[in-house]
């Protein structure tokens, strides 16, 4: 198995402490680690670092090897430019095949992401890899929902195919969209709606061939760089898109499984979700004291660490950044992303 790390994005829904400069996923939110780090640590209890692959942007590159000096450089594939999560994939399977692990499987690991226990993802592993050389099958994950999620999508999950050290992998019965309410709520409390939680799972070799039965137009280019043609010409011919415009299709043609997590997961992709986890792990937010007057429930952080005083206003977020002050609704946060 190899796992590949891959980040690019900015993480825009958690200005003003996010940037271009210093994306989320490279910021200390857990402690005095980053996202990144704890995502490294994780794999290095089974992988030694020669083995642990990353995808990323020039800029980021520069920011993943100063927080962790024994990355590997040349298991560094750098991003030319920001395509989105359907050529980011892509690059990473044509970037494998190229150094000849077009056979072996690899995993991808999305750094903004936390699992506790971490080590269970070593389980899940081991039953992708097991599954998917049997089956050549496109693998994902996902968890099952005690309320609904907004903003995220799901899958239904059909019947059983594999059971390893308690860790269980399904056909893939039905695609959710997110806006699909009315089916999401019909499914909430039959045990077999799952939140898509991604770690893509597949051979080089297959998902470069599923790219080029679903989307042709993007599988050249990538097959052109897996055979040595330059990266940054080839890349630059393919068009933006979500990895989903694959997947979907591969959905509905019943060609997918996936892993229920064995793991709680938390995607921290909003101020609203830092919040939560930080409510659950009883972690106080970085500022210089909060004074409330008739007020509940606010998150209050602060990177200078100055105090924060609120007055008659509960549910909110605020935040003070290098960048500016944000002062939100707790259940708007994932708006942030439209005044950045």
């Amino acid at each position: 198995m190899i796992p590949v790390i891959i980040c690019g994005g900015v993480g825009s829904k958690m200005w003003p402490l996010s940037s271009p400069r210093h994306p989320k996923h490279f910021l200390p939110l857990i402690g005095d680690k980053s996202l990144f780090e704890l995502n490294w640590k994780m794999l290095r209890k089974r992988f030694p670092a020669k083995e642990i692959f990353l995808q990323t942007n020039a800029f980021q590159a520069q920011i993943a090897q100063k927080l962790v000096p024994e990355i590997v450089s040349e298991n560094v594939f750098i991003e030319p430019e920001s395509k989105n999560q359907g050529p980011a994939t892509g690059l990473a399977a044509a970037l494998l095949t190229k150094i000849g692990k077009g056979d072996e499987m690899f995993f991808l690991i999305q750094v903004d992401n936390l699992r506790v226990p971490g080590e269970n993802i070593f389980k899940m592993m081991d039953l992708a890899e097991k599954v998917g050389v049997e089956t050549h099958k496109y693998i994902t994950g996902g968890f099952a929902p005690t309320r609904i999620i907004r903003g995220v999508d799901y899958l239904i999950k059909g019947d059983l195919v594999s059971e390893q050290n308690g860790v269980k992998i399904y056909k893939v019965a039905e695609y959710v969209d997110r806006n699909e309410e009315k089916k999401i709520k019909e499914n909430l409390e039959s045990g077999k709606l799952l939140v898509h939680a991604n770690h893509t799972c597949m051979t080089p070799n297959d998902l470069l061939e599923m790219y080029g039965k679903y989307r042709p137009d993007w599988y050249e280019p990538l097959i052109n760089i897996s055979r040595g043609g330059n990266i940054a010409n080839e890349f630059g011919k393919m068009s933006k898109g979500s990895l989903e415009e694959i997947t979907n299709q591969v959905h509905s043609k019943g060609d997918s499984l996936v892993i229920e997590l064995p793991f709680q997961w938390t995607d921290f992709g909003t101020w609203e979700s830092l919040d939560k986890y930080y409510q659950e792990n009883k972690i106080v937010p970085k500022n210089g004291g909060v004074s409330e007057v008739e007020a509940n429930n606010n998150f209050c952080l602060s990177d200078s660490k100055r105090k924060i005083a609120i007055i008659g206003l509960d549910d909110v977020v605020v935040v003070e950044g290098k960048d500016g002050i944000l002062v939100c609704r707790k259940d708007l946060t994932g708006r942030v992303g439209e005044v950045t």
